[in-house]
């Protein structure tokens, strides 16, 4: 049984352990993408271009919420509404849509500067995530590439060397192999998400982290953000 969780300060929970802990004891810092270190559901958005915003949301959120439990399924389900959508919209999407979310800039920064290395893992698009990646100095990234042809989306994505979906499992292997490749354990990873496909990933990690999370992940996570900024988590892991 899970362990029951306190208020630590208002709106920050913690499950599991005493604060604070120290940088020291860590080495990596894994993030999910949307409604975590950004605002927006990029695939939500993308969808409102072709009038398909309402059908792909209700999608998006059941399988955040672990309704929908073959992760895989239901993003091709989504892409495949996109088919057609001028790729142009995607940079429309990232210059007027995204933003990064509160605390996301201090929090990267506080971990680079006690030296650990930072992982962005996600579901969503890697148009996204390579210009948050360089944005924000993010050491490694995985996440799907859609199928572009004659400058439209082809309402599919494109098979990559590591396999054709970064969904949970995925998350949770490049989380394992980021750890192998720097000789850390995984209990000196931290992980961070807000999702029902952020669990696998949150559950190999030394510390998980609920950012304004669906009710399933926050029961699940040691630390749980509700109200405030991701730079919340300074408030627990110090020098």
């Amino acid at each position: 049984m899970t362990a029951p969780a306190r208020e630590h300060s208002p709106g920050l929970f913690i499950r599991g352990f005493t604060p604070p802990l120290s940088w020291r004891d860590f080495g990596l810092i894994a993030f999910d993408m949307d409604s975590t270190l950004i605002n927006i559901e990029c695939v939500d958005e993308i969808a409102a271009a072709c009038g398909r915003k309402d059908e792909v949301a209700a999608i998006t959120e059941a399988a955040m919420r672990g309704e929908i439990t073959d992760y895989k399924e239901s993003l091709r389900q989504r892409v495949a509404l996109l088919g057609g959508v001028d790729v142009r919209y995607l940079q429309q999407v990232y210059d007027e849509r995204l933003q990064l979310n509160p605390g996301a800039t201090e929090l990267v920064a506080a971990a680079k500067a006690a030296g650990l290395k930072t992982l962005l893992v996600s579901g969503g698009f890697t148009f996204f995530t390579d210009r948050i990646r360089d944005r924000l100095g993010i050491d490694f990234t995985r996440s799907n590439v859609l199928e572009v042809a004659e400058g439209r989306l082809t309402g599919r994505m494109v098979d990559q060397p590591w396999g054709d979906i970064c969904d949970g499992e995925e998350k949770r292997r490049m989380l394992l192999a980021t750890c192998a490749q720097l000789g850390l354990a995984p209990t000196q990873a931290i992980a961070v998400g807000d999702g029902a496909n952020d669990l696998p990933m949150m559950g190999e990690a030394g510390l998980s982290v609920a950012y304004h999370a669906k009710p399933r992940v926050r029961e699940q996570a040691m630390v749980a953000i509700d109200q405030g900024g991701l730079d919340r988590l300074l408030e627990i892991v110090r020098a």
